[in-house]
């Protein structure tokens, strides 16, 4: 009798682990979503000078494609303009080339030593187009979570099945997954409120 209650209690443990073990996943899943989020605004031009934008500009620097930020000093010396001071004075224009080439849309100026770019104004209609443009990818990211909450929901349905786990303790796991899920999309509405403020502030 004594042997049933300990393999009741040592199996009850075992399916709570493996139930936490999928909520740390569903978490960590969500988390990497927000990070993305994250990084896919700060790459939108908001009118003012970010250095941010420079992610993902690959320059030609000896045969190989390298960021931008690797191969010289990027400051800003104000809220309307970047300066990018290249380690190598050969590798200018292949920098103003790669800014060229890029989707970024602004014009760089060479003077021989650095290069700046001038961070035009935008319009009311710009502003509108890029808070559409954040509203999609903030949208994006919440479907990202909620599909994370409706898989591992999923795999804890199994869960109970194949192992019998007990109601309430499911019942538990999922409440614990929906707590994740309300955190995170908070969070995404949070990121998009201030990036919008930021792109609509002239």
């Amino acid at each position: 009798m004594l042997n049933q209650e300990v393999y009741a209690i040592t199996k009850q443990l075992n399916d709570m682990s493996e139930l936490k073990d999928l909520i740390a996943q569903a978490g960590a899943q969500m988390e990497k979503t927000v990070e993305h989020l994250e990084e896919a605004l700060a790459r939108v031009r908001a009118g003012k000078a970010n250095i941010k934008i420079l992610d993902g500009i690959m320059v030609e620097y000896y045969g190989s494609l390298v960021p931008l930020t690797q191969v010289g000093t990027v400051t800003v010396p104000d809220a309307k303009s970047i300066v990018i001071t290249p380690w190598e004075k050969g590798i200018i224009r292949d920098i103003e080339r790669a800014i060229i080439n890029s989707p970024l849309g602004i014009t760089p100026e060479n003077n021989g030593e650095v290069v700046r770019l001038g961070i035009p104004p935008l319009t009311e209609d710009r502003r509108r187009e890029l808070v559409k443009q954040v509203k999609a990818d903030t949208e994006t990211a919440k479907v990202s979570i909620r599909n994370a909450r409706r898989d591992t929901n999923e795999l804890i349905k199994k869960s109970i099945k194949a192992d019998n786990t007990p109601e309430d303790v499911a019942k538990d796991a999922e409440a614990d997954v929906q707590k994740l899920h309300d955190r995170y999309i908070k969070r995404v509405d949070e990121l998009f409120a201030a990036k919008e403020k930021e792109i609509m502030t002239v």
